[in-house]
């Protein structure tokens, strides 16, 4: 999906979406959702599940960098893949108070897919991902469970829906109503053409900082948030994939470029906000098991890597706003309401003119 056509959303974009617009246009790559609603005990929230691809993760590992932008999260799993370069389970994204569960939940389904973990090999490196979804959300009700988690992953296919679904049901952005985004770039290298695409739980940024295609849209006009007071707080995940042959080195500095699609958005990552990026590649794998030491694996040449670079920031930029674009308006635990982007520009246009 992305951002349609006719969203009137002057988005400055240099290379071609895929075929979905989407993070699955990367193939091999599903994503599942689930919701958890109930509209008169406040619960808004849900799962969101990514998966490399549709194999046994564990055995097939793919390569992967991480960028923490700025440390204020919760996080599990980062520092192994910073350290080893590589990502053995779905990629889960969820609310910061049901990690444990998360975890939990993918741990024994990794445990069922390998009967070798923690006896004739190591453990598992579960990736739980968190943004805080308390001004929507019920968050000390802890409503996620671990079948909800399992669902998810059940639940992942090339299609998904954006918006206010799964991890992103609770979220709030930029003053407005937040949750799952995402985007896909094509990238011809070497007479072929590879994908690159985003996925972001948006939940950062303050009332009246959003930026779109370098247009100021002033979302205070309509806002009575009075938690962040405006602040730059909360939390965004951008998951970046591609089947681009790159070494964990160079999915570490793209992960770290996701730093620019925030600014063009508005975002300066403010002291309270845990901005973290990951990326990964599906076409360099890491078999857990090997009979040889030494392994041979391709990487992209350095000098023009800037494409990957530039991509990569469009479809996170694009991926960011849809996620405000497709998040239907929505109220609280907070007993206030924030607009999705369509109804805001339906109804206040760019919060100056009307």
């Amino acid at each position: 999906m992305g951002l349609p056509k006719d969203s009137n959303l002057n988005l400055y974009s240099k290379w071609q979406p895929g075929e979905r617009n989407l993070i699955t246009d990367v193939p091999g790559v599903k994503v599942g959702n689930v919701t958890v609603e109930d509209d008169d005990k406040n619960i808004h929230t849900g799962v969101t599940a990514i998966l490399p691809h549709g194999g046994n993760l564990f055995q097939d590992k793919v390569m992967a960098g991480v960028s923490v932008i700025n440390g204020f999260g919760k996080s599990i799993g980062l520092i192994q893949i910073d350290e080893i370069g590589t990502i053995e389970t779905p990629i889960i994204l969820t609310n910061t108070l049901n990690i444990g569960v998360a975890w939990n939940a993918v741990t024994k389904y990794m445990l069922a897919q390998n009967e070798d973990i923690g006896l004739k090999t190591g453990t598992v490196n579960c990736i739980i991902t968190e943004c805080n979804d308390g001004r929507i959300n019920d968050i000390r009700g802890l409503h996620v469970t671990e079948e909800n988690v399992t669902d998810a992953i059940a639940a992942a296919d090339v299609d998904f829906e954006e918006g206010a679904v799964g991890g992103g049901t609770g979220m709030v952005c930029l003053g407005l109503k937040g949750g799952i985004g995402s985007a896909s770039r094509i990238v011809p290298v070497d007479g072929k053409d590879y994908t690159v695409g985003a996925l972001v739980m948006s939940n950062f940024g303050g009332a009246g900082n959003l930026v779109i295609g370098g247009k100021h849209y002033n979302t205070k006009c309509y806002s009575n948030e009075d938690l962040f007071a405006g602040k730059d707080k909360g939390s965004i995940i951008m998951v970046i994939a591609t089947d681009i042959p790159l070494s964990e080195r160079q999915l570490k500095r793209v992960a770290k470029r996701a730093m620019v699609s925030l600014g063009r958005v508005g975002s300066y990552c403010g002291n309270g906000s845990g901005d973290v990026g990951i990326a990964f590649t599906t076409a360099n794998r890491l078999s857990h098991y090997s009979d040889k030491n030494i392994l041979d694996m391709k990487m992209f040449y350095d000098e023009e890597i800037d494409m990957v670079f530039e991509s990569a920031v469009e479809a996170v930029e694009e991926a960011i706003v849809s996620s405000l674009y497709h998040a239907e308006t929505k109220g609280g635990v907070l007993k206030k309401s924030w607009m999705g982007l369509k109804e805001f520009m339906e109804t206040y246009g760019d919060g100056f003119e009307k």
